[in-house]
C-alpha cells in the first residue's frame, strides 16, 4: 500500500510539474502574440531620391533614382563603371566610379522608442573623372568624389534634403533629396 501511495504521489507531482510547464509555455506564446512588433513584418515604402546640382541658387541638373524598401531592411542602388587600376606591375584592382545610394529605413517595429516615426539612414556617393583642365599636371586620370552620409527622421510624402555639399572645383552645390511614400 505504501508503494501505491508513493507511485500515486509521484504521478500527481509529475502532472503538476508538466502542467506548470505547459502553462508557462502557453503564457510565453500568449506574450509573443501580444507584441505584434516581434512577428509583424515592416511596412513597405517607396523612396524617390534626387541628386540636384545647384549653381547660384538655381537648379541646373537633377538625377533621379527610386527604390522600394520594407521597414527594417536596407537596399542599395549602384550605377557606374568598374575601372581597373594597376596596383603593382601586372596586378589590377578595380574601383567603382559612378553613383551609389545606400539606404536603411526603420519604423516603430524596429526601434521602440521612436513611436510612429521613421528613422532614415542614407549614404550617397558620386564619383567621376575630373575634366582635363581640372587635372593639372597629372598624367593618370583624377577622380572626384562627393559623399553624403545622413541620419534623420523621415517626413512622409514631402521632399526633404538629407544633405548637401559644395563642389570644391566650382561654385556649385550638390544636394541629396528624398521623398518617402508609404505603400499599401
Amino acid at each position: 500500500m505504501c508503494k501505491k501511495t508513493m507511485v500515486a504521489a509521484a504521478l500527481i507531482w509529475g502532472m503538476m510539474i508538466l502542467g506548470g510547464i505547459g502553462k508557462a509555455s502557453a503564457q510565453e506564446s500568449a506574450m509573443a502574440k501580444a507584441t505584434p512588433e516581434a512577428t509583424e513584418p515592416g511596412h513597405a515604402y517607396r523612396l524617390d531620391f534626387s541628386i540636384n546640382e545647384v549653381d547660384n541658387g538655381k537648379k541646373i541638373n537633377t538625377r533621379q533614382y527610386s527604390m522600394n524598401l520594407s521597414a527594417g531592411d536596407n537596399n542599395e542602388i549602384k550605377i557606374g563603371t568598374r575601372v581597373p587600376i594597376e596596383a603593382k606591375q601586372g596586378e589590377f584592382q578595380y574601383i567603382d566610379v559612378g553613383t551609389s545610394i545606400w539606404c536603411r529605413l526603420r519604423d516603430r517595429h524596429d526601434v521602440g522608442w521612436l513611436g510612429n516615426d521613421l528613422l532614415l539612414n542614407v549614404r550617397g556617393e558620386i564619383s567621376n573623372f575630373a575634366l582635363p583642365e581640372q587635372q593639372g599636371q597629372q598624367v593618370r586620370p583624377v577622380l572626384r568624389q562627393l559623399n553624403i552620409n545622413a541620419s534623420t527622421l523621415a517626413v512622409l510624402g514631402k521632399p526633404m534634403i538629407v544633405g548637401s555639399v559644395d563642389d570644391p572645383n566650382s561654385k556649385r552645390q550638390f544636394q541629396l533629396e528624398v521623398t518617402v511614400t508609404k505603400l499599401r
